[in-house]
């Protein structure tokens, strides 16, 4: 069974920095490539950023591009996302996802 356990959020000024974790677990993590999403309060699910399964080539949206790096460590099965310079606009409910599967998701809220 696939598992994702993501963790980091919060509340942050604009201006801030979080970094968001997502653990893996039920399959191979480093076969697979990843993506960060997210979900603002009565929006659907937008598509941050993403890496391939050996971490050697990211692509991101371009809102966040040049202020968010995914990243990701294949040894402890975890997935990151170092977000700064954050946004009010960024604010939204952060998923890590493997194709169809996601996990719980982690609240990140940025305000003054």
């Amino acid at each position: 069974e696939v598992q994702l356990v993501e963790s980091g959020g919060g509340l942050v000024q604009p201006g801030g920095s979080l970094r968001l974790s997502c653990v893996a677990s039920g399959f191979t993590f480093s076969r697979y490539a990843m993506n960060w999403v997210r979900q603002a309060p009565g929006k659907g699910l937008e598509w941050v950023a993403g890496i391939l399964s050996g971490g050697d080539r990211t692509d991101y949206a371009s809102s966040v591009k040049d202020r968010f790096t995914i990243s990701r460590d294949n040894a402890k099965n975890t997935l990151y996302l170092q977000m700064n310079r954050l946004k009010p606009e960024d604010t939204a409910v952060y998923y890590c996802k493997k194709g169809s599967d996601r996990g719980q998701g982690t609240q990140v809220t940025v305000s003054s």
